[in-house]
């Protein structure tokens, strides 16, 4: 696809449908299996290309701007590969790039690493760098464990530290997802003490037949009494379960119509949606299309 100049970008979301921790390596780095699925919901991008070399972000998120964010690191992560391989074929070589959020930050659904993917990916473009997306996956694992899974687009379980995917295709489900405002840090939950016993590795084929867990939900039950209190009253109109590190936690139905009766249950002092899985990421839809 040729690209615009200046275009809004889709961000996505992402939930983890299990999540397994299998060991930890000698660099402290752990070990996961999970299920990785996109969702009809996420933040938005707006990227404009210059040629003053400057990268800057504009965002009603304050907070966002006050640190390192994803957003910037992605930007100058690709510049500095793309100088490093000689890959800056045209005069393009800084942007604007103005971010719309959504995802709550610390929610477990992924936003601080897909604005990363997305960052990347149509930097690429914009910049004409021309690397693969299994170059730009190894770029991205720089940024965060998640950021591959966003980059390669495909629903998939990943292993190892982020690094392993294998794309699958999953039938159509709709989540209720339910965000219990605490901000939960994924560095913090690796570190936590009561992270003590890990899983053994098991084959893909395993993994999809056995029912679908979290080993971060416990640890976050007994860490944040509110996600423990909220568990138990949602328990009482569906399933529910945490995605990632926390905080959010979701429902799986068949259904659109059936995930919004229990979304209309949810009480109203809570943020929440209904959302729908896709197997391929609507970045790669727009600009991987012919």
């Amino acid at each position: 696809m040729k690209i615009k100049k200046i275009y809004t970008w889709p961000s996505p979301a992402k939930i983890n449908l299990f999540l397994y921790i299998t060991g930890i390596r000698k660099d402290k780095y752990h070990n996961i299996q999970t299920l990785f699925q996109f969702i009809n919901y996420g933040d938005t991008l707006k990227i404009v290309p210059n040629k003053t070399g400057s990268i800057k972000l504009f965002t009603q998120e304050k907070y966002l701007l006050n640190k390192q964010n994803s957003i910037i690191t992605a930007a100058k992560l690709l510049k500095k590969k793309g100088l490093i391989y000689k890959r800056i074929f045209n005069t393009y070589n800084g942007a604007k790039i103005f971010l719309k959020k959504k995802i709550p930050i610390g929610s477990g659904l992924g936003g601080g690493s897909s604005n990363a993917a997305t960052t990347l990916i149509v930097l690429n473009k914009l910049w004409n760098t021309q690397f693969t997306l299994q170059e730009l996956s190894l770029f991205g694992l720089e940024i965060g464990s998640d950021v591959p899974g966003f980059i390669m687009g495909h629903t998939a379980i990943i292993e190892g530290i982020g690094d392993i995917l294998y794309p699958i295709k999953k039938k159509e489900k709709w989540y209720v997802v339910v965000y219990p405002y605490i901000h939960i840090s994924t560095k913090k939950m690796f570190l936590n003490p009561l992270l003590t016993k890990y899983h053994s590795k098991k084959s893909i084929q395993e993994l999809l037949n056995a029912p679908f867990n979290n080993d971060f939900e416990d640890i976050a039950k007994k860490t944040f009494i509110k996600i423990k209190k909220l568990l138990a009253i949602l328990s009482s109109y569906a399933h529910f379960r945490m995605t990632g590190t926390g905080s959010c936690i979701f429902s799986e139905f068949n259904d659109k119509n059936s995930a919004e009766k229990i979304f209309k249950l949810i009480p109203k002092n809570m943020k929440s949606f209904v959302a729908k899985s896709l197997n391929i990421s609507p970045l790669h839809e727009m600009i991987y299309k012919e």
